[in-house]
């Protein structure tokens, strides 16, 4: 007999959350000023250094447990991405299977990459979670780009170390429940939007523009069309104006055509600016609404140029959206603005020329036409670094007025043109704020709705009142550390959290734009849907509601076992789901109810008994012991606290009804303390087929023999035919069926109300041969583990391939062996399996290896769900022998052919890069038949590495960098004691945040410089090398560019010195001959010219 325990009464009502660890005590918690609750306690942090990263040869990795608020947690993270080009990681509630039923935790973390060079640029997220059995892992499957993470040169991998943190912080149940969107409402009027991911920056936006009331009754206003972004957007406003809880953006982004990893790919808020307005721009076209945009954010400035001594003066007007201000050495919004209109002069070396005059001292600025009714400032806190070659975050004090004068000083902001009757006195509306680093953090919006009184923080779902001084002084940013500003969370924001966009509103328009919004400026069939889509919910909510008056009552029957059991079911006795199913007001007598089942049924109430169900520990459901008359005296809600002992969400009954001679009713019978309720399946080894076969009251102080004659009755065999019975104990996680003695009393064998007992005829030792399942337990187990799988050619995923009847414990050796006999192979071991992804309907990027899964379980399941479908495919070599070799694609760059041809090649993983030449020497054309070979690694058009001949080629990545092959040249073969090897990049210039940064691209490649080699004898070669026609190389510019930064060289630089000077250089990338294309219209003119040396040559692949 198993040891399993099936006493329900053994089981109690588990706590809301597991016991904490040992001597753990929680203070109480501290309401802050603005009523945001704050956590006593600091987060935990946790440091995670993962060693040779770029060479875990594994899917996903845990770390170590660590505890924090007293729970054990652990972090998860996928080195290669979940099926795309992005690293996953998670935190997971560790030992979570182990915790009791119905754990609860919430937490508030981050998880945090670290740039161990430059530790302002690591990258961290951070979320909330209510982890529970169903969700014990949560964070962010696009966590960061691969190719970032693994660029040597960003500083996230030093010496193949990758250092992970996760900061953990556990929250009460009021402190988590505390941020519910309905407590906002009720305090401030107003609701948040769910943060999908990593949208904060969205919801903030979405904030400022809603609570801008002439813009959101002219997107009422706009016509659209079925799942259009118009119609998402005035959902979206209809809801956060009307509705009582926080609202979700999901039909919005939809609309936008983002997808799933969108939401979790934090986007700077000014850029989305931008595009929204231009998408409602041109939706707006050829409407009542047109120009609203224009309206609303548009002003215009000139730019001029001015000679001093001549008569001549150029201007150039603009149009402008937001006007972007410097942070920089600027103390404040006016400093920006004079920065703005400082006028430079252009003198000496840097005259202006002319077309009528000449070169001409000038003075050079620009001046504001106009302003629009709604300013939007975008306060440059990003700028790009040219020492670091990246951008960095400006964490400066900058301060911005309540009111801002830009008519100030006689309006020396102002262009001559200007009309000087419009007042420029602006009020301060809404202060975005991004909290975090360049490579992430979190945005927040500060906002005034009516221009008086209240300011209020926007923090995604959760809205709070505030001061003035919270909303303007303390996001200044500067070096001191600033209050909590999301106590909540228990998260200290520092200096780094400061204002990004702010939005003034003039004064003499204030009336127009913050007007009044209602029901009528609605269009009716807007308001129809709204409605309509309002009513849903509230329906739910109300079902949901009224659910608690009603008990649903389920009812199962002998009839029912008797469909369901070798049919639907083979284990237990019933399938709830599919029994007959009452929903009955709580306050109504049970005794009630059973007149309802006498007119169901056509049973009358006294031949009814009812058992109560109950779910043992083995998660098995049993029909557990009959209603005391006491019981079914009471109420249908006080029966169902009853059955909620037993953890039932509903009322199980069983209802026994007693039949006699040509199917007479009985009245249930007496049953005494030593009866046991035993119900009887019966298997039959020759169909393979078990059904229900009936019922009997057995006394525990019996055994089989006293009950043989009426089982053999109740399966029609002889009064005297020999039976073996078992009893059927569990099915989950695993078959446990176990043989009972026959002279065994029922009580010994610890049988009880409710249990089952399958039988079927003895069989003799001979007879057993001649059956694939001759007993019930091997029976069961093959019910249990049958799997009909789908088998599909790897080559053709969408096609219906053959179907095999296999069992989910056959090994790996015995799945490839049936596919083997079915496609009629001689040598299984040459197929390759490939599981399949439920979620995208496709195979999995990665393939089964030999015998890395045990069973065909393990090759089925994907995110907990068992799929039904295998892809196969039949390679040239057995997969062990194939396993061996690492297989890569290797870019062959011809030495006289304008072609790229990729070849792909296999090697056993021992090999080294000598080994990788001479393959490819077998399959490419040389220029000569002794030429040589390299290898280079290429990525983001720089030549990192030149990969030595004795390199293993298990040790190289070419999964984000390029391999690229090329014949050495003669002349770099013998390299001269005084030359030099240098390395030779295409780049541009493009502006990037009112700077000018480089941007490589198309191929790079190496160059000797000789002894003394001026630059005008070099440029012949390389004009040589590239075959760029006279025309356009003339146009291009040289310069040693050192960490990003370019110094321009004369023809008559001595270029071996010009290297020499610029330091001690690491990496010869770093420091690198330059060849600027200065414009677009070169690189056309290339795109047009048959050679290609300069950039990109044409793909072709070879296998």
């Amino acid at each position: 007999m198993a040891s399993t325990s099936k006493n329900p009464g053994d089981m109690e009502m588990m706590p809301l959350l597991p016991p904490r660890g040992e001597g753990y005590q929680r203070s109480d918690v501290v309401t802050g000023n603005d009523g945001d609750n704050q956590l006593p306690e600091d987060p935990q942090t946790f440091t995670w250094k993962v060693v040779n990263f770029s060479r875990l040869n594994v899917k996903k990795l845990y770390s170590d447990d660590f505890i924090a608020g007293g729970y054990k947690w652990r972090i998860l993270i996928f080195p290669k991405g979940k099926n795309a080009e992005y690293l996953s990681m998670y935190l997971g509630a560790a030992d979570s299977a182990a915790l009791p039923s119905g754990w609860i935790i919430y937490a508030h973390f981050s998880l945090s990459v670290v740039n161990q060079t430059q530790n302002d640029y690591s990258i961290r997220k951070e979320t909330r979670h209510r982890f529970c059995s169903m969700a014990s892992e949560w964070g962010f499957k696009p966590f960061m780009s691969l190719a970032e993470l693994y660029d040597r040169d960003k500083g996230y991998l030093v010496g193949d170390v990758c250092t992970i943190e996760a900061e953990v912080a556990v929250l009460s149940d009021s402190e988590y429940m505390s941020y519910d969107s309905i407590n906002s409402k009720k305090v401030t009027n107003f609701v948040g939007l769910k943060n999908q991911g990593a949208t904060c920056y969205l919801n903030s936006l979405l904030q400022t523009f809603y609570h801008i009331p002439y813009f959101r009754k002219a997107v009422y206003h706009m016509p659209t069309t079925e799942n259009d972004m118009p119609l998402a957007l005035q959902n979206l406003f209809y809801k956060l104006q009307f509705s009582d809880d926080s609202v979700a953006t999901r039909e919005l982004t939809k609309s936008f055509g983002w997808d799933s990893s969108d939401v979790f790919k934090q986007h700077d808020v000014q850029e989305l600016n931008r595009l929204l307005c231009e998408k409602l721009e041109g939706k707006m076209k050829g409407t009542i609404v047109e120009g609203t945009i224009q309206q609303l954010f548009e002003g215009h400035n000139m730019s001029y140029i001015e000679c001093i001594s001549v008569d001549y003066k150029s201007t150039c007007r603009e149009t402008f959206n937001d006007i972007q201000l410097l942070v920089k050495g600027c103390s404040d919004v006016y400093a920006s603005f004079d920065k703005y209109v400082e006028v430079d002069c252009l003198d000496g070396d840097n005259k202006y020329r002319t077309k009528l005059y000449g070169l001409q001292d000038a003075k050079k600025g620009a001046l504001f036409i106009d302003f629009p009714p709604v300013l939007q400032l975008h306060l440059k806190r990003f700028e790009y670094d040219n020492m670091r070659g990246n951008d960095s975050k400006i964490n400066d004090p900058y301060e911005f007025p309540l009111q801002l004068d830009l008519d100030r000083e006689n309006g020396k902001y102002l262009s001559p043109e200007a009309d000087r009757t419009v007042r420029n006195l602006y009020t301060l509306h809404s202060v975005l704020v991004h909290g975090g680093s360049v490579t992430g953090g979190h945005y927040y919006a500060f906002i005034w709705p009516t221009l008086s009184n209240q300011w209020y923080k926007f923090d995604d779902e959760r809205v709070t009142k505030v001061d003035a001084k919270r909303a303007l002084e303390e996001q200044y940013g500067g070096q001191g550390k600033l209050p909590q500003t999301n106590p909540g969370y228990g998260f200290q924001i520092s200096q780094n959290s400061n204002a990004y966009l702010l939005v003034y509103i003039r004064e003499s328009d204030k009336e127009k734009i913050m007007c009044t919004v209602d029901q009528k400026d609605i269009g009716e069939h807007l308001r129809a849907r709204f409605k309509r889509d309002q009513e849903d919910e509230e329906q739910k909510k109300k079902e949901e509601s009224e659910s608690n008056l009603h008990t649903i009552i389920k009812v199962a029957r002998d009839e029912d076992m008797q469909w369901q059991i070798g049919k639907d079911i083979y284990f237990d006795l019933v399938d709830h789901e599919k029994v007959k199913s009452f929903r009955i007001q709580r306050e109504t007598l049970f005794s009630a109810f059973k007149e309802d089942i006498k007119k169901e049924f056509r049973v009358p109430v006294q031949f009814q008994r009812y058992w109560l169900w109950a779910k043992r520990q083995n998660h098995t459901y049993r029909p557990d012991r009959p209603l005391t008359l006491l019981e079914e005296a009471q109420t249908v809600g006080q029966l169902r606290k009853v059955s909620n002992k037993f953890h039932n969400a509903e009322l199980k009954l069983f209802l026994e009804v007693e039949l006699g001679p040509e199917l007479m009713l009985l009245s249930p019978p007496e049953k005494a303390k030593d009866d046991i309720l035993l119900f009887f399946k019966l298997y039959d080894p020759e169909k393979e087929d078990m059904r229900y076969v009936g019922r009997l009251f057995a006394k525990g102080i019996s055994n089989a023999m006293e009950i043989l004659s009426k089982l053999n009755a109740m399966a029609g065999y002889a009064p005297d035919q020999e039976i073996e019975l078992y009893e059927e104990i569990k099915f989950e996680p695993s078959v446990m069926c176990e043989n009972i003695d026959k002279n065994s009393t029922f009580r010994s064998k610890e049988l009880e109300d409710g249990d089952i007992v399958c039988f079927q005829k003895s069989l003799t030792a001979e007879s057993r041969q001649q059956f694939r399942y001759p007993d019930v337990p091997s029976f069961l187990e093959y019910v249990h583990n049958c799997q009909v799988v789908h088998f599909r050619s790897l080559d053709k995923p969408k096609e219906q391939g053959f179907c095999l009847e296999l069992s989910r414990i056959n090994t790996y050796d015995e799945v490839v062996g049936r596919i083997a006999q079915q496609l009629e192979l001689n040598d299984p071991s040459k197929i390759r399996l490939t599981s399949h992804d439920c979620l995208s309907q496709q195979p999995k990027p990665q393939p089964i290896k030999y015998r890395d899964l045990d069973y065909l379980v393990n090759m089925l399941v994907h995110y907990n769900k068992i799929s039904d479908i295998l892809y196969y495919e039949v390679l040239d070599i057995p997969l062990p022998e194939f396993q061996g070799l690492k297989p890569f694609k290797v870019a062959f760059h011809h030495a006289t052919k304008d072609e790229v041809v990729i070849h792909m090649i296999s090697l056993p993983k021992q090999s080294t890069v000598d080994d990788v030449m001479k393959n490819l020497k077998t399959k490419v054309e040389l220029s000569h038949p002794d030429a040589e070979l390299r290898l280079l690694e290429v990525f983001h058009h720089k030549i990192y590495k030149i990969l030595p001949t004795t390199e293993k080629i298990e040790n190289i990545n070419d999964r984000y960098w390029t391999l690229r092959a090329e014949e050495i040249p003669e002349e770099q073969k013998n390299i001269g004691p005084h030359d030099r090897l240098v390395h030779a990049y295409h780049f541009n210039k493009e502006a990037a945040q009112n700077q000018m940064k480089i941007k490589n691209f198309g191929e790079p490649f190496l160059l000797i410089i000789r002894e003394k080699e001026t630059l005008a004898e070099l440029k012949p070669r390389i004009q040589k090398k590239l075959q760029v026609p006279d025309e356009d190389f003339a146009k291009w510019k040289f310069a040693i560019v050192t960490f990003d930064s370019p110094e321009y060289l004369e023809d008559s630089d001595i270029l071996l010195s010009c290297f020499q000077q610029r330091g001690n250089v690491s990496r010869a990338r770093e420091q690198y001959l330059g060849l600027e294309h200065s414009d677009g219209a070169s690189k056309r003119t290339h795109a047009a010219h048959q050679n290609r040396h300069w950039r990109e040559k044409p793909l072709r692949i070879c296998d």
